[in-house]
């Protein structure tokens, strides 16, 4: 019986479940470059301006790149560079401009390593005895440790 339908399932989904078939092909085609670049943004801008700036739309030849102001400042003297690897990643001209907004960086995806405790040296002998004592060599053994 190859003539008979699949069985549809008429439970409670999703939205996105729903809208996600229909959307896709509609926004491919009419701006399938936005999408890669969206998508593709780690392959295509380089793991150094990936980690820099985010793609935050594109739209008219003009890819919006969110980034911090020294960053944009910096990246404004590499725009043709830019935009010639990313057309050339795409395999034609898409992206004519480039276009910076301020942008929150992104917390580092691993915390910095700590450094290893230093070496310190025992504090002086004529430390006075008792709480006072005690509480000099604790301040010394810290300004010591923090160099």
């Amino acid at each position: 019986m190859p003539d008979e339908p699949a069985p549809r399932n008429f439970g409670p989904r999703g939205i996105a479940a729903v809208l996600a078939p229909v959307t896709r092909p509609a926004f491919k085609r009419r701006a399938p470059a936005a999408a890669q670049i969206l998508a593709d943004w780690q392959q295509l801008a380089g793991p150094e301006l990936a980690a820099r700036a985010v793609p935050l739309k594109f739209a008219g030849g003009t890819l919006t790149l969110g980034c911090t102001a020294p960053t944009a400042l910096e990246l404004q003297y590499a725009v043709p560079q830019i935009i010639s690897r990313l057309n050339l990643a795409l395999g034609h001209n898409m992206v004519e401009r480039l276009r910076f907004e301020q942008h929150a960086p992104r917390p580092p995806s691993t915390p910095p390593a700590r450094p290893a405790p230093r070496q310190t040296t025992p504090p002086p002998q004529d430390l006075p005895s008792g709480p006072l004592g005690a509480a000099l060599a604790r301040l010394y053994q810290g300004i010591k440790s923090r160099g």
